[in-house]
């Protein structure tokens, strides 16, 4: 009778714990952790069924089991296709003269300097003549770095009419090598820009681009620059 109040109790408590962990769990790995437990729950069942030669009740559960499993698969799908960016995850464009940093979950958009007269500063510690006089240097050098620049004044700088203080200053200067001086995108770029990390799948590739472009679309405070580069950096990983 003890054992048995012992063993009862034993139960609760992990049944409590269970869910408590099930209650601040990352989906991801409570999906995992129920993969495994139908693994191999399932896999008991079969030797169990196969050892007792009961060989007509397999066509029976996989009939009974099977819709239930797509049935499951496709809520965690839908699931996983409405959270939101995962905390902290960040997209990176770069350019010779600027990195751009994009905070998924706030959707703040920072940059530093790579190269020039404000060389390690951030773009947000720049005055609004010096963003206009790296603008100007941008423009002359290195039109990659120029249009990210503008994507970022347009989407911070809202006061700053940086367009009249460029005026007959002239457009971008076409340079060789490449058209307008974009480079060709490369697998670890094309990660970088999405946010995510090697090994991502078609699924999260789309999930991540769909996210930014949220965030990110011209009709949604963001740039045609910004969109093309997004856009580009989801037809490369997904080999379009």
């Amino acid at each position: 009778m003890i054992a048995y109040f012992i063993l009862g109790l034993c139960l609760l408590i992990g049944l409590i714990l269970l869910s408590r962990w099930f209650g601040t769990a990352d989906p991801k790995v409570i999906a995992n952790a129920a993969r495994i437990a139908l693994l191999f729950v399932g896999g008991g069942i079969l030797i169990a069924i196969v050892a007792g030669g009961r060989f007509a009740l397999i066509s029976m559960i996989v009939g009974a089991v099977l819709p239930a499993l797509l049935r499951w698969r496709a809520i965690l799908r839908a699931i996983r296709n409405a959270q939101g960016p995962s905390a902290g995850q960040q997209s990176e464009v770069g350019s010779r003269y600027l990195r751009m940093t994009l905070e998924h979950d706030t959707g703040i958009m920072s940059g530093v300097v790579l190269e020039g007269a404000y060389r390690g500063r951030e773009l947000s510690e720049l005055s609004a003549e010096e963003l206009i006089d790296l603008l100007r240097q941008c423009r002359a050098d290195d039109p990659q770095s120029a249009r990210l620049l503008e994507a970022w004044l347009d989407r911070t700088q809202p006061d700053l009419d940086w367009r009249a203080a460029m005026a007959g200053h002239g457009g971008y200067r076409q340079q060789e090598g490449a058209a307008g001086g974009e480079s060709r995108m490369t697998r670890a770029e094309a990660l970088r820009i999405l946010g995510l990390e090697e090994g991502a799948d078609a699924e999260a590739i789309k999930r991540a681009h769909r996210q930014l472009m949220q965030k990110l679309h011209p009709d949604r405070g963001g740039s045609s620059y910004l969109a093309a580069r997004i856009n580009e950096a989801k037809d490369f990983l997904l080999g379009s």
